[in-house]
């Protein structure tokens, strides 16, 4: 029977999702348009969108829906950059995704933004003082800055309102991707100017996400069209896809406290086991604040690629990092920015469990788990010796 651990990269979705995916779809109706099916639509998509504000304290209107999480990121860093001509230095951390780091690579690489990057600390948060630094040396400078609230590969939850307190009047912008429905995430107590949000995260589909952005400021749009949102990101909406993604967030988020429990209980006996069975391992995630469910372990002697390939052998489904990168044949810039050596890094598994797991999944994987690591370090040494 199959394992799924990677709940991190897609979590599965759930059935209030299905539901309301499968009635969704057989309405007829462009939400933009003026006929009576069109407006029974509209109101599908406005109920969603005053659902999803409700579940992150924002205004109905500050809700911008976009085809997914690296769509609200473009949108957000390239949005923020373009509308200030006048600055043109861009602030983010070492560890972000990877959705955020390239837009701010491509806006260096073409548009003459200078990036600065926010070391880690050792317990897998951003610098503060660091920031605080650049800010007051650079503030005027400083476009935007993008820290993400919790990191995908360590679970570490980044102190996103004391970023914003250092940040004053610049523009704050947190990809949120991972812990919407996971942990608490309040769109008006944090403070940030815009948040990123997905779908397929808290069991929606794939394909939907938002960018919550505060009332009352434009950003120049990627995307040129229609205007249906906002006139900041234009194409017709994905009604079925924006009603699934506020049935599943409202599930999720009404079961966020025990499936937080749950997960949490899995990850630390995971851990413990893993530590039994594999004494040599060194753990890389946070045990708090963080998210429920990630465990990032190193394995030394061994490569990423192999573990994955051998547990997938075994009905095991984890991942090396995010799954966005998959098939990149380089370290985690995560791991690398957290100070381990490229080898390290490249000897690492993140293994992200979720509400459909159980505690007999964990032992089964516990049992393969010295011979998986013994026949990737068997592989290492081989393929050093050609």
């Amino acid at each position: 029977m199959a394992i799924y651990l990677d709940h991190a990269a897609t979590a599965p979705i759930n059935d209030a999702a299905i539901t309301a995916l499968n009635t969704q779809m057989r309405k007829l109706g462009n939400a933009s348009s003026v006929h009576n099916p069109g407006r029974e639509v509209r109101k599908d998509v406005e109920d969603a969108r005053h659902k999803l504000s409700e579940l992150v304290n924002s205004n109905p209107s500050e809700i911008i829906f976009t085809g997914s999480g690296t769509e609200a990121n473009n949108l957000a860093i390239k949005g923020f950059f373009w509308q200030s001509p006048d600055r043109n230095v861009i602030v983010t951390s070492a560890f972000e995704h990877h959705a955020i780091l390239d837009p701010v690579e491509w806006l260096v690489e073409h548009e003459g933004a200078e990036k600065v990057l926010i070391p880690i600390t050792k317990a897998g948060v951003i610098d503060l003082d660091f920031l605080a630094q650049v800010v007051a040396a650079r503030g005027s400078e400083i476009a935007v800055i993008s820290i993400m609230h919790s990191n995908n590969e360590l679970g570490s939850i980044q102190p996103i309102s004391e970023v914003v307190k250092i940040a004053g009047d610049i523009p704050v912008h947190t990809d949120a991707v991972q812990s919407f429905g996971k942990v608490d995430l309040d769109f008006q107590k944090l403070g940030v100017t815009a948040a990123t949000i997905s779908a397929h995260k808290v069991g929606g589909p794939l394909g939907i996400a938002a960018l919550i952005l505060r009332r009352g400021l434009d950003l120049t749009p990627i995307l040129h069209g229609g205007g249906q949102e906002r006139e900041i990101r234009s194409g017709t909406l994905n009604a079925p896809a924006i009603v699934a993604f506020a049935a599943a967030s409202e599930f999720a988020i009404t079961n966020r406290a025990a499936n937080f429990a749950k997960i949490r209980e899995l990850r630390d006996y995971f851990i413990a086991g893993l530590k039994r069975v594999v004494p040599e391992v060194s753990i890389n995630s946070i045990s708090d604040p963080a998210l429920p469910g990630i465990v990032n372990a190193t394995f030394p002697g061994t490569e990423s690629d192999a573990l994955l390939l051998l547990l997938d052998t075994e009905g095991i489904s984890a991942s090396a990092g995010s799954a966005c990168s998959a098939g990149v044949p380089r370290p985690s810039h995560v791991l690398v920015a957290l100070g381990l050596s490229e080898s390290d890094a490249d000897a690492s598994l993140r293994i992200s469990i979720g509400t459909t797991n159980t505690k007999a999944e964990i032992d089964q994987v516990l049992a393969v788990m010295p011979s998986v690591v013994e026949r990737a370090r068997n592989a290492f040494v081989v393929s050093g010796l050609n």
